[in-house]
């Protein structure tokens, strides 16, 4: 059966230049002949029957807005979606992937299109084995999304440099009152289990200590760092930590856990732990930022509205062609794709030997460890 009608979402959390993606795909597949249908909320459009149609007027105009026009949700696994509340208080998990199907027959939706980060494309590819098992195919077309930069296959995600310019530029802010109060500063910015965000954005920031998930840190070695600064005159210092950062032999900081979502776990803390260790063993005062969502919303860098409308031009493409169960990425400096279950449930960290780390350490930036 030939496909003419596709359903576009933008799934979990959201991401600079997820607009540029929607354009990018829209426009094409509406010139090709096909009829693309926006689905609200991610996954959740397609549980609560959600949609609504996309034309050229709808998609145009949108290149450089943040956010996304369709809106986003990350607690909206249809296999396991929180329905209410259990009699002893526990959320209530079902599979609703017939209310998916039903949301796909009534607006005829052929195949999906979806924008998203691991968690995304794991949620899609457990669909699909939803619509299965009802007797349904859903046909199914990857983009990656997120700030982390850390989805398994590509080179780099839509919304990292814009991330990283935020926390660079945050980062020079403080700069300022860290000399002028002559403190320690620790800037704590997102990245879960990777630390690409700290790691470019310290060494663009200049941090004297940059603490990424990948290498466990000495609080010790931190805290000489900042205290030998502080006796040569230099009486002040900034730290870039990623919120998954944990020191030798602890753990990662849980602010909170979420059953309700498919990804429970959300880290943070780190900042303050690391800065209230930092003065309590080198007696220099010290404070925390942390920039959370700050890092996420905004308009996109040039280079994300570049990188997002590639990958959105080559989704439409793999629609084009029927190619189905791909993933568009970045391989080699060009743009391509691979089977979209390679990147479920999978992260790509930062590799102990990656070049930029060779780089921070040439120029004397400390990662925490002797």
């Amino acid at each position: 059966m030939p496909t003419t009608t596709i359903g576009v979402l933008t799934a979990g959390g959201d991401c600079p230049g997820l607009n540029a993606v929607i354009r990018a795909v829209a426009k094409p597949l509406l010139h090709e002949g096909f009829r693309v249908v926006g689905i609200e909320d991610g996954f959740r459009g397609l549980i609560e029957d959600r949609t609504r149609p996309l034309g050229v007027d709808e998609v145009s105009g949108i290149l450089a807005q943040g956010g996304t026009i369709l809106g986003s949700c990350n607690k909206s696994n249809p296999r396991r979606f929180a329905t209410g509340l259990n009699p002893d208080g526990s959320p209530r998990i079902e599979d609703v992937t017939g209310r998916c199907v039903a949301t796909a027959e009534r607006h005829g939706i052929d195949a999906l299109i979806v924008i998203g980060g691991d968690g995304s494309m794991s949620c899609a590819c457990e669909l699909r084995e939803g619509f299965a098992a009802r007797g349904r195919e859903l046909r199914l077309v990857g983009v990656p999304k997120t700030i982390d930069n850390d989805l398994w296959g590509t080179e780099v995600t839509f919304g990292f440099q814009t991330a990283v310019a935020t926390a660079a530029g945050a980062l020079d802010r403080v700069r300022t009152t860290a000399e002028s109060h002559h403190r320690a500063m620790v800037v704590e910015v997102m990245g879960r289990n990777a630390g690409w965000i700290a790691l470019h954005a310290g060494l663009a920031g200049g941090a004297e200590v940059i603490l990424i998930p990948e290498i466990p840190f000495d609080l010790d070695v931190v805290a000489r760092v900042v205290k030998e600064r502080a006796g040569r005159g230099r009486r002040y210092s900034m730290i870039g930590v990623s919120e998954g950062a944990r020191p030798i032999g602890g753990a990662k900081i849980v602010a909170k856990v979420d059953p309700t979502s498919p990804d429970p776990i959300r880290l943070g803390g780190v900042g303050k732990f690391v800065a209230d260790e930092i003065e309590r063993r080198s007696g220099v005062e010290s404070r925390y930022v942390v920039l959370g969502h700050l890092q996420r919303g905004g308009t996109p860098e040039a280079f994300d509205r570049v990188l997002a409308t590639a990958f959105g031009h080559h989704a439409a493409g793999l629609v084009a062609s029927g190619r189905w169960g791909r993933v568009a990425v970045m391989s080699g400096g060009r743009v391509t794709d691979i089977p979209i279950e390679d990147t479920a449930s999978r992260q790509r960290l930062v590799p102990i030997d990656d070049p930029t780390i060779a780089a921070a350490r040439a120029v004397y930036t400390s990662f925490g460890v002797a």
